[in-house]
Order: structure tokens, then C-alpha cells, then sequence
């Protein structure tokens, strides 16, 4: 066909001017020989580094006042059905709390669980203010648990120096706040060692 000639035509042109120092005799073997391979080079794409998202710092947090809560929204019944997923929460991961349940396996989750939602109280402080004080839990830091009274008031317990103690389905147990220095999301990644009777 007239369009194949032309074709190598064009192929044979093209070869002569491209590599002038062949000869005819040697660019028409490498064309009945060989496969004629046109490389192209394409430019290497700059990968972008991914920006990672920065949260706020503390201070900004503290500015914002992101964990506030306001003194509208401080008031126990309306926590009441938060205490009722929290009770949900802990009987699914405790497996129903049967009676022949192990103490040591159920502490050792409560140990790991979230606690937000559930009630507490003060047993022991070397603060003596502090004792007696139960409610719901509404946020746990590193340091402290922010816990809203039957009479709708807030209180910021520190968890240094007191001992708590929760109680569901008649199983009670309690947690030495001394102990308990550690924000949630890193408590459920901890390995706790059973101890004896710590004393403040």
C-alpha cells in the first residue's frame, strides 16, 4: 500500500539525519534486523511532602476555651443519660458482669476503660475537703477529673494524694489516683501491674 512506502520513507529520512555517520547499507540492516525503539524520557514528577494537619497548642486550647463548659450546661440530669452509656459501655466490654466474673479481669478493664460518663466517689484524700464529693465524671485530663455534683455544681479534683471509688452492677472498685497520672487515650495502651494495698 502507498501508505506503508511512505511510511518507510519517512523512517529511513529520519534515521539518515538523526545518525549522519551511518552509512545507508548499515541504517537498512539495523531496519530488517532489528526493532527501532524511540525512547522518551519523561521529567521526574517532584513529589509534594504532605503537610501534616498541626492541632492547637495548649495555650491556644486555653484561649479558645475549648473545654469549658458553661455554667448553662452544668447541670447533673443532664449528664444522667451519658452515666446510662457509660453503664452500656462497661457491661459490653466486661462481657455482662456476671457474678462468677474474675475481679482482677474486670478491674483490669476498668483500669484501661474510658471513664467519661461514669459516677465516682471521693473514698479517700489527704485533702480532707475532698472526701465524700460524688458525681459524673464530664472530663478526664492528665492530672485531674472534672466531676458535676447531684447540686449541679463542678468540681476539679485532682487525682494526686485521693482514692476513688466506682461502683456498677455491686461490683465496686477503686482506683488510687496517684496511680492514674495518665490522659485516656494513653491509659488504654498501658499495661498495669497488680499491686497489693497502696497506701497514700
Amino acid at each position: 500500500p502507498q501508505g506503508s512506502e511512505k511510511a518507510k520513507t519517512f523512517v529511513h529520512a529520519f534515521l539518515k539525519r538523526s545518525m549522519p555517520q551511518m552509512k545507508d547499507e548499515a541504517i537498512q540492516d539495523m531496519l530488517t534486523r532489528k526493532a527501532v525503539v524511540l525512547e522518551h524520557y519523561p521529567k521526574k514528577k517532584t513529589k509534594q511532602k504532605r503537610r501534616k494537619t498541626k492541632g492547637f497548642t495548649a495555650k491556644q486550647r486555653r484561649e479558645l476555651r475549648l473545654f469549658e463548659i458553661e455554667p448553662e450546661q452544668q447541670r447533673y440530669a443532664i449528664f444522667l443519660p451519658l452515666h446510662e452509656l457509660w453503664k452500656q459501655y462497661i457491661r459490653d466490654l466486661c462481657h455482662g458482669l456476671k457474678p462468677d466474673a474474675q475481679p482482677h479481669m474486670i478491674q483490669g478493664k476498668l483500669l484501661k476503660a474510658d471513664l467519661h460518663g461514669a459516677i465516682v466517689t471521693v473514698t479517700k484524700s489527704k485533702c480532707p475537703s475532698y472526701v465524700g464529693i460524688t458525681g459524673i465524671i464530664l472530663q478526664e485530663f492528665k492530672h485531674i477529673f472534672k466531676i458535676i455534683t447531684k447540686e449541679d455544681k463542678l468540681k476539679v479534683v485532682p487525682k494526686l494524694n485521693n482514692v476513688f471509688s466506682l461502683e456498677l452492677d455491686g461490683f465496686i472498685s477503686y482506683i488510687y489516683g496517684s496511680k492514674f497520672l495518665l490522659r485516656a487515650s494513653e491509659r488504654s495502651a498501658k499495661k498495669f501491674k497488680l499491686k497489693g494495698t497502696i497506701d497514700l
